[in-house]
């Protein structure tokens, strides 16, 4: 199955199912993870993809390709989110981070050899990440509960929906018209990001704790942090409901 109709198909299974999710009233043990049974269920899919494929490409990809090449990869589609990013950040109303985004994708598309040299940093120009998700949030739009996509892995409903927005929206589907060419870039690109993330998952595995568990809790920790500068309000689960105050006698 080729690259680009599985990321395709995968981006409007995860839009309708995050949709189909909204229409329940499903209930948990874990407030933020109402649907952990299914999460559950989907990581260990994910974690066998990973084991039998992912990490074994990626860690020949490491050792076959020196430092400053994987770099230049890096830095490559770095710049190509700084292109959505700062169409998210337009979408934010955020003009200040928009400029930033603007000038750091001019700069290391010219003198950066189409993005390869990150001069944008080196000149200290603040890289701002965001979403089609981040957006939604940014505009009052609450996390919803945790969910697990498979192959994609974890998100939340909101992000589920963004993610669909995010996939027609970023560069390399928008301006590649060359199929074959659109499908090495997407396969270069998880197989570099998936080679950024073997020692942080060699520690992981090392230690003693649920790692669905913590992956899910950094993930809605660290989404909230970021809408927390955003001047949006977040949803919580992780608070409990509020106890009325006792009547005064």
């Amino acid at each position: 199955m080729k690259t680009t109709s599985t990321m395709k198909s995968a981006a409007l299974w995860a839009g309708l199912l995050a949709l189909a999710l909204l229409q329940g009233c499903a209930t948990g043990p874990n407030p933020r993870d109402p649907f952990e049974p299914f999460n559950r269920g989907v990581t260990r899919f994910n974690d066998g993809l990973d084991a039998a494929v992912l990490k074994p490409v990626a860690e020949v990809y490491q050792a076959a390709l020196p430092s400053p090449v994987r770099t230049g990869v890096s830095n490559f589609f770095g710049n190509l989110s700084d292109v959505w990013s700062f169409v998210n950040n337009l979408l934010q109303a955020k003009p200040q981070a928009a400029g930033d985004s603007l000038m750091r994708v001019s700069v290391n598309t010219v003198f950066g050899l189409g993005g390869v040299l990150d001069w944008a940093t080196e000149m200290g120009i603040e890289r701002h990440r965001e979403d089609f998700g981040k957006t939604l949030g940014h505009w009052g739009m609450g996390t919803g509960p945790y969910l697990v996509l498979p192959v994609l892995g974890p998100s939340s409903v909101r992000d589920a929906s963004g993610l669909v927005v995010d996939i027609y929206g970023e560069p390399v589907y928008r301006s590649v018209d060359s199929v074959a060419t659109r499908n090495s870039l997407y396969v270069l690109r998880v197989v570099d990001l998936r080679a950024s993330l073997l020692r942080a998952g060699e520690v992981l595995d090392q230690a003693a704790l649920d790692k669905y568990s913590f992956t899910r809790d950094a993930y809605l920790q660290r989404r909230g942090a970021d809408l927390g500068t955003s001047g949006a309000p977040e949803e919580r689960f992780d608070l409990p409901e509020a106890t009325p105050p006792a009547p005064a006698k």
